[in-house]
Parts: C-alpha cells; sequence; structure tokens
C-alpha cells in the first residue's frame, strides 16, 4: 500500500536543501487528490527552516484537499526517524488520531505508527 508512497518520500529526499544538518529528509502524504512531497529546506538563520512534512501538507493544501489519508518519512539515519512536535500537530490539523504514519530508511519501511499515538494530546482550536 505505501510502496508509491515511500519511491515518493525517497526521490523527494533528494531536493531536500540541507547545507547546515547534511539530515535530508523526505515527507509524503496520501490524500484522497493523490500524493503530496515535501521535503526539508535549511536556513542559515536558524529555526526558520522547513520540514518536508510541512512542505508536503502545503503542496496538499495547494493543490486543493485538507485531509491526509496516511503518512511516509523517509531519511537516511541508523533508526527511523518520527516528525518533530510541531510536525506531529501540523499533521493533526488534516488527519485524525487513526491515519498511519510510517517511517522509513534505506532499509525501508521499518516502522508503523499511528498520528494518535505520535500525538496523544492534540491541540484543537475551538
Amino acid at each position: 500500500m505505501s510502496d508509491d508512497l515511500l519511491q515518493a518520500a525517497r526521490a523527494v529526499r533528494e531536493n531536500a536543501h540541507a547545507p547546515y544538518s547534511d539530515f535530508h529528509v523526505g515527507a509524503a502524504i496520501r490524500s484522497r487528490s493523490g500524493i503530496h512531497v515535501g521535503c526539508n529546506v535549511e536556513n542559515a538563520s536558524f529555526p526558520e527552516g522547513t520540514c518536508a512534512e510541512a512542505g508536503a501538507i502545503s503542496a496538499m493544501v495547494a493543490a486543493g484537499d485538507t485531509e491526509i489519508l496516511e503518512v511516509l518519512i523517509y531519511a537516511d539515519a541508523d533508526r527511523p526517524v518520527a516528525p518533530c512536535g510541531g510536525c506531529r500537530q501540523r499533521l493533526a490539523e488534516f488527519a485524525g488520531p487513526d491515519v498511519p504514519v510510517r517511517l522509513a530508511s534505506e532499509r525501508g519501511i521499518e516502522s508503523e505508527t499511528t498520528l494518535g499515538a505520535l500525538l496523544p494530546a492534540t491541540f484543537r482550536y475551538g
């Protein structure tokens, strides 16, 4: 089910702009309208960079969609890399607690969880 997300996240990771950390991340999210990708973009003015998940969410919203069905995050790391706290909340803006989140590296999909497990106390406005 997630092979297309894995390929998309792996491919977009190659475009990451990470001259300071050399840590490249790609994210792919599935919505009803298709797959949307993002990569991390660092900035010399820390912490003004953009996470891969935020880029994928922006691409999804720009395409006119507002519901995440599945998430995959790909990084070259020794172990799976979960979204930062801010990105967990960003994802929760467009995804329910049961949405699957898969974490992958060169070895493939290594960890599967849900957004609710990653962010059990989601902040909701209103």
